[in-house]
């Protein structure tokens, strides 16, 4: 709070130049404030503070007066906010600041929560961990115990109902607290409590006891009571109502077969189902059936939980009082129900109780269930035995404790299914009727589909063993009524479709047409027919000459037969009419047609030329015989600064894929034998661009036109001829590679000098030179001496690295030694054996 003051009095006296530096303002100071000499962009760096500091434009008020600033200037400043319209912007940013608080603090909750769920179940799983294999095979049981989840459940809860009405029978003890509110001609109201002698004290009446009376009567003793001092109550005119406030707590004590035996305060208004949950329930071998209610020595009640659980009575789950003992007996019988019933679970039993009983506790059979025997494993005098129990004796077998039932289910099979598949309009299963055929079964199924293969069809049939076997029928025959099979339960008949009986039909075209690719066939289809289907011709097709090779199908084999393919040649119309010659062909299963490219048809060629020429740009090759000194002619010749030597040429060299990857293996080879990481760069360049370039002598070519250096125009040729080139770069093992000026009475040597000459790992010999137009030319040897080539303008010098030479380390030295003196003493020994 403090800092936010010191800050507002920062701001309102920006007007005086007072700087943050001198935070020590004296209340003349602040008196003396001016805010008509603060500019406008002052008021928006003030609001931009205050929202940074979080001070709403409603807390300026209160921070003024404070502080003692004048009201006065406090309004203006206010004024010249509201002015500029910032005032929104600072209640927006408080907002979101409040907003913002809210869900850190709401995240913060959450994460205080999630922590305490984790540690909850972390310490779970440590308790878990902890007990025995014994303990819990005898928790995992006891859950398996029918009831055993009302006190399993966490959401589920036996707490007693303080707010409503007093039952009839409580019995008011001390610490009860009684409301008494007199109305009519008099009216006043009492809150009293029940002293440990059985006492209410009313004012102006003395004590009443009620100690032991339900509410009846100690509103009747009360009324009594108050007409003593009340006159209207006796002539009607004024009126007693006696009820229960907050009631009294109790101690009652739970022995036996419970989780958690012990004494517990429980509120007086606590049953025997609210005694049993806050004690855990019955225990392991505590009954849910036989739970006593002892008071004053003697019983009183006896609960049984299967009351409720399964019809929901509870008329024994009486109220219990102060001293009441509630004792949870050990069970006498329990059974075990597992299989087709609605409720697996360990069921207790009473005395007579017969196997029905435990079935409708269990809630009766599922849908699945066979119900002609009930297996039951039982434990007799010596060992078990297994008892089987007809459906007939269920309500009459008398149970005993450890009998462990199992209800089957039914057999996963059909006692009169038969089943149809394929080229049928309604497929599926169906019920096999008296002496009902195959035809009978097609006729359910709607008949068999026009696609149908009618030679034949086959039942899946599962004999005496049920191993499958095959039978198969014409399907004609029994159509036509010639034939038919008798069914049995569970044969699968099969009607295959003709289309699923061969290989998918299909045509393909391929050429010059605008949709090449494959297509279904269909009957009687002819040459045109594909055409159409693959989308025309396109404007370069030919239509002569139309090629369809065919497979070769039947006949007798020739070993002196080499055919492998029939193929067909038909001219066809460009509008796809027929034609005579082709009309009688009909184009069979998996032919392929070929379409030809017109060899008269030929699209546009550009090639561009750049750089110094009168009229650079694209240009259209006009014929096959086209050249260079024709395209530079075309351009309007070369400009008087051009550098002719310079000219270069670009042209593709990779026209699919399969060239480039052709190409990229050879390279790989080429890199292996380059010396220097500059060269490969070099080529990689190339390589990526997809193109070449081709060193040309335009001189001679504009010299010489038509000559072996005028090359013929390809599409994509790229010529660029640039200006006059005045210097030369130097690359590689130099001690400065740089670019210098050209000068022709230098040679080779004498760049390199300039260059600061050639480093230690300098491979001299290896030297070349790349001219303007693309032309290298290498260093040769003469005699013992290195011969440069010759240096011209624009030409780009490269000094490669020697390959670094490993020298023999002292294993490989030893490896040597021993090597030639083994040769040594096999040539002495050769020696020794001539003499």
């Amino acid at each position: 709070m403090f800092r936010k003051l010191l800050l507002l009095q920062l701001f309102l006296f920006i007007g005086y130049c007072v700087t943050a530096q001198n935070p020590a303002l004296s209340k003349e100071q602040i008196r003396q404030m001016k805010v008509d000499n603060l500019s406008d962009d002052q008021i928006r760096q003030l609001v931009a503070d205050m929202k940074k500091n979080n001070i709403a434009f409603s807390d300026i008020d209160t921070y003024a007066q404070q502080k003692g600033i004048p009201d006065i200037e406090v309004t203006k400043l206010k004024g010249r906010i509201q002015q500029m319209g910032l005032d929104r912007e600072l209640e927006q940013s408080q907002k979101s600041k409040e907003n913002s608080n809210r869900g850190n603090e709401d995240e913060a909750g959450t994460r205080k929560l999630d922590d305490d769920d984790e540690l909850m179940d972390s310490t779970t799983e440590k308790k878990d961990r902890t007990k025995s294999k014994e303990e819990r095979e005898r928790e995992k049981r006891r859950k398996r115990i029918f009831g055993s989840e009302l006190f399993n459940n966490k959401n589920l809860t036996f707490e007693p109902n303080l707010k409503m009405p007093t039952p009839p029978n409580y019995r008011l003890a001390a610490n009860d607290e009684v409301l008494i509110d007199v109305y009519g001609y008099s009216e006043v109201q009492h809150r009293l409590k029940v002293t440990p002698d059985g006492y209410v004290r009313i004012p102006n009446l003395g004590p009443v006891y009620v100690n032991g009376l339900t509410m009846e009567e100690a509103k009747n003793r009360i009324t009594r009571q108050l007409a003593t001092i009340y006159s209207g109550i006796g002539s009607g005119n004024t009126f007693v109502q006696v009820s229960l406030g907050s009631i009294r707590s109790i101690r009652v004590l739970l022995i036996g077969e419970v989780v958690n035996p012990g004494s517990y305060t429980i509120p007086s208004l606590a049953t025997v189902a609210n005694a049993l949950y806050v004690s855990g329930g019955p225990g392991e071998n505590g009954s849910f059936r036989d739970i006593q209610v002892i008071r004053n020595g003697s019983p009183v009640a006896r609960f049984d939980l299967y009351d409720f659980l399964v019809r929901g009575d509870l008329s024994n789950n009486i109220v219990l009082q102060e001293q009441d003992i509630v004792k949870v007996n050990p069970y006498k019988t329990r059974v075990e129900l597992t299989g087709e019933v609605k409720r697996q679970a360990i069921f207790e039993a009473k005395e007579n109780e017969t196997l029905q009983n435990i079935l409708d506790y269990a809630g009766g059979f599922t849908d699945l269930s066979f119900r002609d025997v009930i297996r039951a494993y039982r434990v007799n005098n010596k060992e078990r035995e297994v008892v089987n129990i007809p459906a007939g004796e269920i309500a009459s077998f008398k149970v005993r404790s450890g009998d462990q039932f199992f209800i089957d289910s039914i057999l996963n099979r059909f006692s009169n299914r038969v089943t149809i598949a394929g080229a049928v309009f309604h497929p599926g299963n169906y019920a096999l009727e008296n002496n009902m055929t195959v035809k009978d079964l097609m006729k359910r199924a709607d008949g068999v589909k026009e696609n149908a293969a009618l030679s034949r069809g086959l039942i899946r049939r599962l004999q005496a063993d049920y191993t499958p076997s095959f039978i198969n029928f014409s399907v004609q025959d029994v159509l036509s009524g010639k034939s038919d099979v008798r069914l049995q339960k569970e044969d699968s008949v099969m009607i295959y479709s003709k289309f699923d009986l061969r290989e998918e039909y299909e045509v393909r075209i391929d050429g010059e047409v605008n949709k090449p690719g494959y297509f279904n066939y269909a009957d009687s289809m002819h040459l045109e027919d594909l055409i159409l289907l693959a989308g025309g011709l396109t404007d370069a097709a030919s239509v002569q000459e139309v090629e369809i090779s065919r497979r070769k199908r039947g006949g007798v084999y020739d070993a002196k037969d080499s055919t492998k393919a029939i193929v067909e040649r038909f001219s066809i119309n460009a509008d796809l009419s027929n034609n005579p010659e082709a009309k009688a062909f009909v184009l069979q299963p998996f032919d392929e047609v070929v379409v030809r490219r017109s060899p008269a048809y030929a699209s546009q060629a550009n090639v561009m030329v750049s750089g110094e020429v009168v009229y650079p740009g694209d240009y259209t090759i006009n014929s096959r015989s086209e050249r260079i000194s024709d395209l530079i002619k075309r351009s309007g010749g070369l400009r008087p600064e051009a550098y002719a030597e310079g000219a270069v040429m670009m042209r593709k060299t990779f026209i699919n894929e399969g060239d480039s990857m052709l190409l990229a293996n050879k390279l790989q080879v080429f890199y292996n034998k380059l010396q220097d990481s500059t060269d490969i760069a070099r080529v990689q360049a190339a390589v990526d661009r997809k193109e070449q370039l081709l060193g040309i002598n335009l001189e001679q070519i504009m010299k010489h036109p038509g000559s072996k250096y005028d090359l013929l125009l390809e599409e994509g040729d790229i010529i660029k001829i640039p200006k006059k080139l005045q210097t030369v770069q130097l690359f590689g093992e130099v001690y400065f590679p740089k670019k210098v000026r050209f000068d022709k009475v230098y040679n080779f040597k004498d760049y390199i000098h300039g260059a600061g000459g050639f480093t230690a790992q300098a491979l001299k010999r290896r030297s070349y030179i790349v001219y303007a137009n693309g032309e290298v030319k290498n260093t040769k040897k003469v005699f013992f001496f290195n011969s440069y080539p010759k240096v011209k303008p624009g030409a780009e010098i490269y000094v490669p690295t020697k390959k670094e030479k490993k020298g023999l380390n002292g294993q490989e030295g030893v490896a040597i030694a021993s090597g030639l003196a083994s040769i040594a003493l096999v040539i002495v020994t050769i020696l020794n054996t001539i003499k």
